[in-house]
């Protein structure tokens, strides 16, 4: 609740504030190399040629010149640079509440003019902190710092990863996504590349919008603070003396040379400029503002003030005596510009200035994107309310190891949410008339191997698949599940909605393939239907993953030429149960890898996880991503992971006998199946596994002999492939004890295979060559031949 209403907030103030921040991002990065702009675009005005062997006039004999050339005007201040190149900066009255800058050449008192580009970089900072149009605007961009530190900080809670110690997690874009999952991604991502940035300009900025935060801000700090004015707040420049329309009081003439000696003697010739503000009035002293030549920044600003009589010095504030905080609160302008850090720090500011408008565009389309979600999903549930009645969904699901069919459930609950009936079914449970009893109808299927068909669903294909049905009538939606390493990937969704088009029926949007577990595609899935029921998609994210940890790990088959085999015992984490023959999907620490899926080797009353894990190899020779990754673990080392059902690859009702075969870590799957049977006291079973070496290579040798010895396994046959004179695989065993399969499918055995796709190729034709192919699928279609495959 409390994350529903914090998004609700943040794209409500983020679409209302969006604009202004933009503008101020902008403005606030035209701003960022002023100076250095100013100079590029003044030769001549703020640089100057150093005559050969010249020396720059005193203040006095500058000042003088100065006064010369000004007339009326008065000059109120000074500034010279300890830079040889670099023109003195005079300030006359008149020109704005500052006064007039103008530019001297400090070698021969000419008076250079006014830079050119001045005007526009005051605009710029009048839209920056005010939006150029006085207190009203001032108000706004005060309001909008304010939104921006919250949308930064609910920003980082919406979007807070669940690897967070993953830097990818926080900082890479997934280039590869398209439309709204690319617009969140860039979202979110650039946001958190910005938010320090973001947070430090906004904490710092609203110290120029409310006097309130100022005045608390230098309160914690215990420093008294200083007074800022606003857009029409006076400043220094404007006559001195008494109300508007009097004349103004003439400066009280002083001698600046002996002044200025008194400051180089206090402070040395190391400046890399200094500011001399001349007394308004008889009495007050000489103001000396310089910034020393190794200053951290421009403005590590000290003060000095002299007397106009004596030149003694009446007070010194060095930037450098200053505590840590004092220095920050003086530094509070090169914080907000990033200046502070150095000329990385202003770069990184400006680009994060510069995306500011990113931010206003993306979180718009987003905006958008879901008005016309809400939208389609109001015209769809008034579709679907005035059609059939309130005729239920119909969902069919073609899975093999479990993922379609909890996918399609969760479809369900998401219909279910928008107040639609749905009817949830195998596709080896539909035919023909259901599909023409139907008007709405989703499909979720995945494609085993190399393009086929689930086992589940291979009747289907032949059953509806290979006819006619019209079906104008019918509206649905369609998503396949795949695997992009195989040639024909989804080969099988996209068989089931061609056919579907032959047959007349309308696609309600076009269809979603996911490779692997695609978080991106899954939530445009997700995205979709709630368009057409109205119901709110859930968030973007993998759920159920749990941190297990490792307690012991064992390799299988030391010595062995093969890679190595790990058996990996896992300590359970509270509320996790599976059954035997289900999954579990391990994800490893890399931020692009899919989470990987492993059988399960144990029974959950064990009371340990255990997985068989073999270490593969790529063909360079690196290690598998996942598997190279969990068989270096030690003890105490924890694991994302989560369980899976596999209903396809579970236990049949009764006492059936079971004819299990599989080769190397395919054994995990065949080994929860057998426990259970073991426990249960169901004795029928009999187990065909192959491997290289008996020597080396005989998994779980002690376990499996003692049960063969105790009778819970009534039969065991072992291919060593490498051991007899010619090669022998499990097939061969098979083809060996043609009877036996006979007798044993006669008395309702099921068969499960589990291991490599390329064995269970082997077994596949042989059975077909002992028992046909019709056989063979009648078996399918009973759900008597059950595979698990990697």
């Amino acid at each position: 609740m409390v994350k529903k209403i914090l998004f609700q907030l943040h794209w409500l103030l983020g679409i209302s504030a969006g604009l202004v921040l933009a503008v101020m991002g902008v403005t606030g990065a035209t701003l960022s190399y002023q100076g250095e702009l100013l100079r590029f675009l003044n030769p001549g005005v703020m640089t100057v040629e150093v005559p050969q062997g010249a020396q720059a006039l005193s203040p006095d004999d500058l000042l003088e010149r100065l006064r010369r050339q000004v007339g009326p005007r008065q000059v109120l201040g000074l500034t010279l640079s300890g830079a040889p190149d670099d023109a003195a900066q005079v300030i006359v009255s008149g020109g704005g509440p500052r006064g007039e800058t103008l530019y001297a050449d400090p070698y021969s008192g000419d008076l250079l003019g006014a830079a050119r580009g001045q005007g526009f970089f005051r605009f710029m900072m009048q839209v920056h902190r005010w939006l150029a149009i006085g207190d009203t605007g001032k108000a706004i961009t005060g309001a909008s710092t304010l939104i921006l530190v919250f949308l930064c900080l609910s920003g980082l809670y919406l979007r807070w990863p669940r690897r967070a110690g993953d830097w990818r997690a926080w900082l890479s874009l997934d280039w590869s996504r398209r439309g709204r999952g690319f617009l969140w991604g860039l979202h979110a991502v650039a946001g958190t590349w910005a938010l320090l940035f973001y947070l430090l300009a906004a904490l710092t900025g609203l110290n120029w919008s409310y006097d309130w935060y100022r005045q608390g801000l230098f309160a914690l700090a215990g420093e008294p603070a200083p007074q800022h004015g606003g857009p029409g707040g006076g400043r220094r420049g404007a006559p001195a003396g008494g109300q508007s329309g009097q004349a103004p009081v003439p400066a009280p003439a002083i001698t600046l040379d002996p002044l200025f000696q008194a400051f180089r003697r206090e402070v040395g010739d190391a400046y890399r400029q200094v500011n001399l503000t001349l007394p308004e009035r008889p009495g007050q002293p000489l103001q000396v503002m310089y910034v020393m030549a190794d200053a951290d920044h421009a403005r590590a600003v000290n003060r000095l003030s002299l007397d106009v009589a004596s030149g003694a010095p009446l007070k010194h504030e060095r930037y450098a005596d200053k505590s840590l905080v004092q220095r920050l609160l003086a530094s509070l302008y090169p914080l907000h510009t990033g200046e502070y850090f150095g000329q990385p720090g202003r770069v990184l500011m400006l680009l994060a200035s510069l995306g500011m408008p990113l931010f206003f565009i993306t979180g718009w389309q987003l905006y958008l994107d879901r008005r016309r979600s809400r939208r389609a999903a109001r015209e769809a549930q008034q579709a679907v309310a005035v059609s059939a009645g309130g005729q239920p969904w119909l969902i069919g699901f073609a899975s093999q190891s479990g993922f379609a069919e909890r996918l399609a459930w969760q479809a369900a609950s998401q219909l279910q949410a928008g107040g639609a009936a749905v009817q949830v079914r195998s596709l080896a449970q539909l035919d023909e008339s259901d599909l023409r009893g139907a008007e709405r109808a989703l499909f979720v299927v995945s494609t085993f191997g190399d393009g086929e068909a689930p086992d589940s669903a291979r009747g289907f294909v032949r059953r509806v698949l290979g006819s006619d049905c019209e079906l104008s009538h019918l509206q649905y939606a369609l998503l396949g599940l795949g695997d992009r390493q195989y040639q024909h990937f989804c080969a099988f969704a996209r068989r089931l909605d061609q056919w579907l088009r032959n047959q007349g029926a309308r696609a309600l949007f076009a269809p979603v393939e996911v490779d692997g577990v695609d978080v991106e595609a899954l939530q445009t899935w997700r995205e979709q239907l709630g368009r057409l029921s109205g119901s709110e998609p859930p968030a973007p994210e993998e759920e159920g993953f749990s941190e297990w940890m490792l307690l012991a790990r064992e390799c299988l088959n030391p010595s062995s030429t093969a890679e190595p085999v790990w058996r990996l015992v896992f300590q359970i984490p509270g509320g996790q149960h599976w059954q035997a023959g289900d999954l579990v999907e391990v994800r490893p620490p890399q931020a692009d890898a899919l989470p990987r899926c492993y059988s399960v080797a144990s029974l959950e009353t064990d009371g340990v996880l255990e997985l068989l894990v073999r270490r593969q190899r790529r063909p360079d020779g690196t290690p598998g991503l996942c598997s190279g990754w969990l068989c270096e673990l030690a003890p105490g080392a924890r694991v994302p992971m989560r369980l899976r059902v596999n209903s396809g690859f579970r236990l049949p009702a009764g006492d059936r006998p079971l004819l299990l075969i599989g080769n190397g870590a395919g054994l995990a799957g065949l080994r929860s199946l057998l426990r259970e049977r073991v426990r249960r006291g169901q004795n029928s079973n009999w187990l065909i596994f192959g491997e290289r070496s008996e020597a080396h290579d005989f998994l779980c040798r002690d376990e499996l002999l003692a049960w063969q010895a105790e009778g819970g396994l009534a039969r065991l046959d072992l291919a060593f492939s490498t051991d007899a004179g010619s090669k022998v695989y499990v097939q061969d065993r098979l083809r060996e004890a043609a009877d036996a399969l006979r007798n044993w499918l006669a008395e309702g055995a099921v068969i499960y295979l589990c291991g490599s796709r390329g064995m269970a190729s082997g077994v596949e034709a042989v059975l077909i060559e002992l028992l046909g192919s019709a056989e063979v699928e009648r078996l399918r279609d009973e759900e008597r031949f059950r595979r698990d495959l990697f």
